[in-house]
């Protein structure tokens, strides 16, 4: 097997963003072209970049899937975000939740399921598939995600994993519905409650935040706002969907000079600026949106270059979420790019920052240990399917 560096960034160039990057298999061609459909999530809508970006990729699956095998199923070491009523409650991760507890935290080993998912619907017949195939039967069984929902059905855990790990569950549910595999149906059946509770909890936080959460990590409101947006259209839950559009509005619709000086923070891997764009892409027409980003960062168009950032250690595993923050800023940057006119002056500069961050990014993705791998590969690649397919930008109002 190729190292990950290699496979990551084999033939690079400026015009193609990911070039022959060595972690997914995606018929890019065919994804750009395809009739309008169910929302494939954190989807851009296909424009002239997205059809060169993809086209001619060759690429591979294995380098990430072995990232996200290596930890669904390790149970050690784990940060829990635990409450506990009384003595009863103690128990080891895997007690607790035994869908979800690999991968060192809960949302960490709901997002390496996603990835095994999302790469097994594009090379079911790779190497490592039959591995990951089973080791989804496992964890995602019917009695394993009962347990999962009867964890999160209390009271005293309305708070858990809100927003980050909810939404990134309903990503886990996008992918699950699109997998054309005879396994699927049954994950599909058994994690389809949760995905309920998650996005009703979602819903309802929306709807009683005073403020949007402007942080950079876990529990920044636009990123996990968007994700939830995407999983009410591919459902079909126009109730969700109207909700999170008057919200996301109310919430950031006013935004005026958010400033790029202020970012990031020594521990982001979301960028508060830019995740707020990510969002309102999605809720705007084209002409609103281009309007609305005149306005949204101090600077206009230039206070968006912003150069990639460099973690001091990558073994620490608070640090490394710069690597992260690389990856996200160059999906929101080609998110923004994709909500703009096509014939916008601000595409390019857009495109060329994302291009700069993610060489960053999937550069470092070989160069963390556990404290990086168990996550960086998803956001990895998130960024890199999610160009060629449908379009969830535009709002149905």
């Amino acid at each position: 097997m190729r190292s990950i560096t290699q496979a990551l960034l084999s033939s690079w160039s400026m015009r193609r963003l990911v070039g022959r990057i060595g972690v997914m298999a995606l018929a890019a061609a065919g994804a750009c072209t395809r009739p309008r459909g169910p929302v494939e999530s954190g989807a851009l809508r296909p424009g002239p970049q997205q059809h060169e970006r993809w086209a001619d990729a060759d690429l591979e699956t294995e380098p990430f899937a072995r990232l996200a095998l290596a930890c669904i199923e390790r149970e050690y070491p784990n940060k829990l975000a635990h409450v506990m009523a009384s003595e009863a409650d103690l128990g080891t991760p895997r007690a607790l939740t035994p869908a979800f507890y690999g991968c060192f935290d809960w949302h960490s080993a709901v997002h390496g399921h996603w990835l095994l998912v999302r790469l097994l619907r594009r090379d079911p017949s790779a190497t490592w598939a039959a591995q990951a195939r089973d080791a989804l039967v496992r964890n995602l069984g019917a009695d394993n995600l009962a347990a999962e929902l009867a964890y999160l059905d209390r009271p005293d855990r309305v708070g858990f994993e809100r927003p980050y790990g909810l939404a990134w569950l309903l990503q886990l549910g996008i992918e699950l519905r699109q997998w054309d595999d005879p396994v699927a149906p049954a994950m599909v059946a058994a994690i389809a409650p949760i995905e309920r509770l998650a996005a009703d909890r979602l819903g309802s936080w929306a709807a009683k935040l005073t403020h949007a959460v402007r942080s950079g990590e876990h529990s920044q409101s636009a990123f996990a706002l968007g994700i939830a947006l995407d999983w009410a259209r591919h459902t079909g839950d126009a109730n969700l969907e109207r909700l999170l559009e008057r919200r996301a509005i109310a919430m950031h619709g006013g935004d005026r000079g958010c400033n790029f000086a202020f970012e990031p923070s020594g521990q982001d891997f979301l960028s508060p600026c830019l995740g707020a764009a990510d969002l309102m892409r999605r809720v705007l027409s084209e002409a609103e949106f281009a309007g609305w980003l005149d306005h949204a960062f101090a600077g206009g168009a230039s206070g968006m270059m912003i150069a990639p950032a460099v973690p001091s250690d990558r073994s620490d595993g608070k640090l490394v979420h710069l690597d992260g923050l690389n990856l996200s800023r160059a999906w929101m940057l080609e998110g923004i790019a994709a909500g703009l006119p096509d014939d916008d002056a601000r595409r390019p500069a857009l495109l060329e920052a994302a291009h700069a961050h993610a060489e960053a990014g999937l550069r470092a993705v070989a160069d963390s240990g556990y404290e990086g791998g168990h996550w960086l590969a998803t956001f990895a690649v998130y960024l890199v399917t999610r160009g060629a397919a449908t379009d969830p930008a535009r709002s149905t109002r």
